[in-house]
């Protein structure tokens, strides 16, 4: 993406399809703020952890909240984390706004081709596979801005083991549950 006198920021925030490099960048210089400003790298488990524990007042109680180990280790208020989450949310319905791609979409069409339209075959596969990736991220000590960004930035091993895995894994569970269709978006 070239900027020309024809060109505006604007319109470019309007893009559907940025230019990796510009996003990447973006990311980079994101990544510096966060170190710099917060003294905290990027990552959205850990508050969302900590959000989590508020849904889980009216299923266990506040006391079965305060006296859980996990939520003891971390427990909720309002850092940096959870304000980088809440601004992840607002920013993707902002964008998807001001590209006028904005839709509600119950089931997406590639789900229907593969496994019909029930929405609630789509909520089970949704809501299983968001624990399970919440799941391995908490286990995994990061999640993929976590280990995947700020991890990498400072070449952790770790961090680089988990890309890896998350990149097989995810090919591999794409190509199983939606087959090799090449050519198709």
């Amino acid at each position: 993406m070239t900027l020309d006198s024809d060109t505006s920021y604007r319109s470019i925030l309007k893009q559907i399809n940025w230019s990796p490099y510009l996003a990447g960048i973006g990311i980079g210089v994101l990544c510096w703020i966060a170190f710099g400003v917060a003294k905290d790298p990027l990552g959205v488990t850990t508050a969302f952890s900590r959000i989590s524990s508020l849904f889980a007042i009216p299923l266990i109680g506040a006391e079965g909240v305060a006296q859980n180990t996990y939520w003891k280790s971390m427990p909720l208020h309002f850092d940096y984390g959870v304000i980088f989450l809440i601004g992840l949310m607002l920013g993707a319905f902002v964008s998807a706004a001001v590209s006028k791609k904005l839709q509600i979409e119950v089931v997406p069409t590639r789900w229907i081709e593969r496994f019909g339209g029930a929405p609630i075959k789509r909520f089970v596969g949704a809501f299983v596979g968001g624990v399970l990736v919440m799941y391995g991220a908490r286990m995994a000590g990061g999640c993929t801005s976590g280990h995947g960004v700020s991890g990498t930035l400072q070449l952790a091993l770790s961090s680089w083991v988990f890309v890896i895995v998350v990149f097989a894994t995810g090919i591999a569970f794409s190509v199983f549950f939606f087959g090799r269709n090449r050519g198709q978006p």
